[in-house]
């Protein structure tokens, strides 16, 4: 049994035990943000590349599946599907436009793209404008199992998060998860070798944009509300935080780190503003002192004990 395995294992039992020791509700957005972390992880740790716009694809899979719930009386996993087919299409169209650059130009593209996604979320009459969508049914799930009881609503969660994490580990895993780190790593090689690194990017990206939908319909089901602050461009900042704190380019690291960035804001909520300036720190320390995040750090220190997991 490896240390994946393991991982898996420990992580299979936290989701189990969580809610009964933890708020079930903080429970869930640690979930919501932990899958949008991972996706966001598949396209910065594996395939090298940053994106500043990651929050269009929160934001509109929210409102999708929103509109679909509230409406057109669609059931759960049908509103769950437009919100993460939205994003697919939407990250379709950005990523063809993005990868035809790289590095500090790829990353202000998508984040013009997402600032105009935000606009249009403004400007839009169904999606409430500053107000929201708010009061949107969590439905019944395949018409049996109602999702406003608060533990079946966890359990679903936590199955959709768990699905999303295992396609992410797939698809790192798979000859197409090697070709995204050869292009991470030697782009020039990797076109020297005969891949098509444009299609490879879009495709990353594309699966990307899916998965960071699948989180952000997720999160609109929970606490049944669709806001313009899931598309600001701040959020795409967050997740980057999130990223980075865990361990980019690791399989677990976007879970802890986005397990650490909401815990923050959940505990340290009274502090206010400053609840932002310890995040700050907390992100400054780790930059400097653990600069592979903290599931980095611990996996290069078992690995130079010795430890065999």
């Amino acid at each position: 049994m490896n240390g994946k395995h393991i991982g898996w294992i420990v992580l299979l039992l936290i989701g189990l035990v969580a809610p009964f020791v933890v708020y079930p509700v903080l429970v869930m957005k640690i979930l919501c943000f932990a899958l949008f972390a991972c996706a966001f992880n598949l396209l910065l740790g594996y395939t090298g590349l940053l994106s500043f716009g990651h929050a269009a694809f929160l934001g509109s899979a929210g409102y999708i599946c929103g509109y679909a719930m509230q409406g057109l009386g669609l059931s759960p996993e049908l509103g769950l599907l437009a919100g993460s087919a939205g994003a697919a299409v939407l990250g379709f169209i950005f990523g063809s436009l993005a990868i035809r650059r790289a590095g500090i130009y790829f990353a202000m593209i998508t984040l013009a793209l997402a600032q105009l996604v935000f606009f249009l979320a403004l400007q839009f009459p169904f999606t409430g404008g500053e107000d929201g969508m708010q009061g949107i049914p969590r439905g019944r799930l395949f018409g049996l199992i109602d999702l406003a009881d608060t533990m079946n609503m966890y359990f679903f969660v936590l199955a959709v998060f768990l699905f999303g994490f295992w396609v992410i580990d797939r698809a790192i895993d798979s000859p197409f998860g090697q070709v995204l780190k050869a292009i991470r790593e030697n782009e020039p090689r990797a076109i020297s070798l005969g891949y098509d690194v444009d299609r490879y990017k879009l495709l990353a990206f594309v699966l990307s944009a899916a998965l960071a939908g699948l989180a952000g319909a997720t999160k609109t089901l929970v606490f049944q509300l669709a806001s313009l602050t899931d598309v600001h461009w701040h959020m795409s900042g967050e997740v980057v935080l999130m990223t980075l704190l865990g361990g980019v380019g690791t399989v677990f690291g976007p879970i802890v780190g986005a397990t650490i960035v909401v815990s923050l804001q959940n505990y340290g909520a009274e502090l206010g503003q400053w609840v932002t300036v310890l995040t700050g720190v907390i992100f400054v320390v780790c930059v400097l002192a653990f600069r592979r995040g903290v599931v980095g750090e611990v996996a290069l220190l078992i690995k130079r004990s010795g430890i065999r997991p």
